[in-house]
């Protein structure tokens, strides 16, 4: 299965943790960054374009400023990323070095993604250098970003950027062996999951939730990171980051850590955006009829079947849809702003423009720009 799955993969995005790339004292560990760097060389050489996502700037930065742990504060993040960036910069730099290849820094925000055409412009970006055959190393711009921008982790970033990318596949070099069946750090008899067909509630529980000192992922997240990833169609093979030659040997389809399938109902690109790139500014409450409608017909949210809406937010805003329990299970664009809906809620389409005085169309959310969770 392995091998089918790679036979197609020309892109692919390395997601690489902090705990991978820093030694026992927490600085930069060069032996490594030099064996995964080998590793990239040998792809590049095969042919296939490689995009690295990586952690470990802060990590870096702290080391070089003397903390004992993690940074707390958001001014002491972002001090010790600036630091920090340059040397993780310098290391990759001097590891593909003597590969003849390149490293080109991009630094990211939620905001750099959740604008289209920015996030278009990233893309362009991406594409342009590796046509010039560069390895773009990708982070997080932590030296300018606050709670309300952040992508949360590397492992979100890295599933939004197989989108960005419009990448075949997502490795995940973590410092465990892939995911198991129960911690394995507290569950001696823990077993590894060599596949995941479906990110079930069960492997939900399974990846738990823990997170280092070093990083802010843990294994929760990079399911969750895979999950994203399986809707946009990309498979996601995660393994232990500290062993040698694992990229070539994931690559060439050994049954080395675990992997996620991609989701049978996978997303467009666009849609793929909206659904985990977007933060929703606000939510539109519909009753039940409205929901089943959305759920099962693929149509377009009309105002009749509006309830009400929460938060204020403008037209063309990103919002969640919640059912009468308040559970979101679908998110769109909406063509309507959250004074605008209030006003709608629960009347006809014909009814708009003698309600508000004029019209933008028929629906609050269109069915291309809405995803069913």
């Amino acid at each position: 299965m392995r091998t089918e799955i790679l036979k197609g993969v020309k892109r692919v995005v390395i997601k690489i943790g902090s705990r991978v790339l820093t030694d026992a004292d927490a600085a930069l560990d060069m032996a490594v960054i030099g064996r995964i760097c080998r590793d990239i060389a040998v792809l590049h050489q095969q042919g296939l374009q490689i995009v690295v996502v990586s952690s470990g700037a802060i990590a870096a930065g702290r080391s070089e400023l003397g903390l004992t742990e993690r940074p707390k504060t958001i001014p002491h993040k972002q001090a010790a990323a600036a630091v920090g960036q340059t040397r993780l910069m310098r290391a990759y730099e001097e590891a593909l070095s003597p590969h003849n290849l390149k490293a080109a820094q991009v630094l990211l925000t939620s905001e750099d993604l959740a604008s289209r055409q920015r996030f278009l412009n990233a893309r362009a970006t991406l594409d342009a250098l590796l046509g010039f055959g560069i390895i773009p190393i990708i982070n997080e711009n932590d030296t300018v970003v606050v709670d309300e921008i952040k992508f949360g982790d590397n492992d979100n970033l890295s599933a939004l950027v197989t989108n960005v990318a419009e990448a075949d596949l997502l490795l995940i070099l973590t410092d465990i062996e892939g995911l198991y069946s129960a911690d394995p750090l507290t569950v001696p008899d823990a077993k590894l999951i060599p596949l995941v067909r479906s990110i079930t509630k069960e492997i939900e529980r399974a990846a738990g939730g823990s997170a280092s000192n070093l990083g802010t992922g843990g294994m929760a997240t990079k399911v969750a990171a895979a999950r994203k990833a399986g809707r946009n169609g990309v498979a996601t093979i995660m393994v232990s980051g500290k062993r040698e030659q694992i990229i070539q040997a994931a690559l060439r389809g050994d049954e080395v850590g675990t992997l996620f399938l991609p989701s049978r109902d996978g997303l467009n690109r666009r849609k793929h955006w909206i659904a985990f790139t977007l933060k929703p500014a606000g939510r539109i409450f519909v009753d039940d009829g409205a929901r089943a409608v959305l759920l099962k017909s693929g149509k377009s949210l009309l105002p009749s079947g509006v309830t009400r809406a929460e938060g204020r937010f403008e037209r063309g805003s990103s919002v969640r849809i919640c059912g009468t329990d308040g559970k979101e299970f679908a998110r769109g664009l909406s063509d309507y702003s959250s004074a605008e809906i209030t006003r709608l809620a629960g009347r006809k389409s014909s009814e708009i423009e003698a309600v508000l005085g004029y019209h933008y169309g028929d629906v609050i959310v269109h069915r291309d720009n809405l995803v069913v969770l």
